[in-house]
């Protein structure tokens, strides 16, 4: 009876201490709590597929890669994985130098708490905006500025909802007459194998058939796919 008595004395006099997580939301120039940062990590990470394709070269890189496939007439080959993690590549190859400017404006003064959160904010969008501009086309921009009923001084005082739209209209735009450019070689090739198909009298069989092998072969003889990243490449220039 005493030890469980003693048990039940020490159960009932025993208290729990739970752990505590504060969260400084303030404006104050004071280095981020931990678990503040951890925040916006998981936040930037569940959004950074939208800014991926929205805000960056991976929306013109992807539609070319695509484009290209397609005029070989490969369905499978190369996977959709592959073009996608060349894209992806590319596009970080492409987008390092804004990248490293945002860097240094704006995530490491505030992860030394130089700047608040709104400040980096505003700091982030600068050589973001800067890169999009010179790759947004003046007709898509006025578009969305005429429809958003904005008067900015000059095109730095856009605000992002006007151009996000904008600058993707312009990437579609440019990806889609890179991506003519490529298909016109194979096209002719195609042509030139059902006209000789034609005059031979082999109605039977599918042009692609024969047109493909002399595709692949025109495409590894010109190094395609480094003349089409090349491509993409200075397009950014």
């Amino acid at each position: 009876m005493s030890y469980f008595y003693l048990a039940s004395n020490s159960l009932i006099t025993t208290t729990t201490t739970l752990p505590t997580v504060s969260i400084n939301l303030g404006n104050s120039l004071t280095k981020p709590s931990e678990s503040l940062v951890v925040i916006l990590l998981l936040t930037l990470l569940s959004v950074a597929p939208a800014l991926l394709i929205m805000m960056t070269s991976f929306v013109r890189i992807i539609i070319v890669l695509s484009i290209t496939k397609n005029a070989l007439g490969l369905s499978t080959v190369p996977p959709s994985q592959v073009l996608a993690g060349l894209a992806l590549f590319l596009t970080f190859f492409i987008m390092a130098p804004t990248f490293q400017k945002v860097d240094q404006v704006a995530v490491t003064p505030y992860l030394n708490g130089t700047i608040t959160a709104v400040q980096a904010y505003d700091n982030a969008q600068t050589p973001m905006k800067d890169w999009m501009l010179k790759q947004t086309r003046t007709p898509e921009l006025a578009l969305f500025v005429q429809v958003t009923k904005q008067h900015p001084a000059t095109p730095k005082d856009v605000s992002m909802t006007a151009l996000l739209p904008a600058f993707v209209l312009s990437e579609l735009k440019s990806a889609f007459i890179i991506g003519f450019v490529v298909y016109i070689p194979f096209m002719i090739v195609d042509l030139v194998v059902a006209s000789v198909l034609m005059s031979m009298g082999m109605m039977m069989i599918p042009p692609t058939l024969i047109s493909l092998p002399f595709k692949l072969l025109l495409f590894v003889l010109v190094d395609g796919w480094t003349l089409v990243a090349h491509a993409l490449l200075t397009s950014y220039a």
